[in-house]
C-alpha cells in the first residue's frame, strides 16, 4: 500500500522500525501488559506461509497476544515462527509467556528486520490498520503481524 494513503496518525506508528513495545511504554509508562491469548503449534496462514517461505503443512509455533495500556487493548499481534526457528537459544521464544517479544528482539544483537507490509482490514468487527514484517534473529525467521486498534489514540496519558 503506499504510504501517501495513510492518515498521519496512523503513519507514525506503521511505519516505525523500532521497537513497538518500546513505543506503547512511552506513551503509558508502567501500565503497558501483554496478555496472552494463544500459543502452540499449527499451521499458518497461507499468506504467512508464502510470506515466511515454508510449506502450509509445516507445524510453526504460534503466539497471539494483546498489547494492552491502561488494561485497554490497544494493539493485536500474531507471532508465527518456523520450527527450524526454535534451535539454540531460539528456544526461549516457546517460554515468553506475559512477556513482550518486541523486548526480546530489539535486545537481540544478531536481529534484522525485513520490510514492513501494511494493509487496512477488520479484527472483530473494527477497521483498524496493520503491519507485518519478517524478523531474524541469527538468520532465523519469524513473521510478526500487528493490528492496531482505534482505542491506541484514546488512551489518555
Amino acid at each position: 500500500m503506499p504510504h501517501s494513503l495513510l492518515n498521519k496518525p496512523w503513519r507514525s506508528w506503521l511505519l516505525d522500525t523500532g521497537s513497538l513495545t518500546k513505543n506503547l511504554m512511552a506513551l503509558a509508562p508502567k501500565q503497558f501488559s501483554v496478555s496472552v491469548l494463544y500459543t502452540g503449534f499449527g499451521r499458518a496462514s497461507l499468506s504467512e506461509a508464502k510470506t515466511l517461505g515454508i510449506n502450509t503443512r509445516e507445524q510453526v509455533y504460534i503466539r497471539e497476544v494483546a498489547l494492552c495500556l491502561k488494561n485497554q487493548t490497544v494493539v493485536y499481534a500474531r507471532s508465527v515462527i518456523p520450527r527450524s526457528t526454535l534451535t539454540g537459544s531460539e528456544q526461549q521464544l516457546l517460554h515468553l509467556n506475559n512477556k513482550p517479544l518486541g523486548e526480546f528482539l530489539f535486545k537481540h544483537k544478531c536481529m534484522s528486520r525485513g520490510e514492513i507490509e501494511v494493509k487496512h482490514g477488520c479484527i472483530n468487527g473494527q477497521s483498524t490498520w496493520a503491519r507485518r514484517s519478517i524478523f531474524k534473529v541469527n538468520q532465523k525467521s519469524l513473521l510478526v503481524s500487528e493490528y492496531f486498534l482505534p482505542s491506541l489514540f484514546k488512551v489518555n496519558t
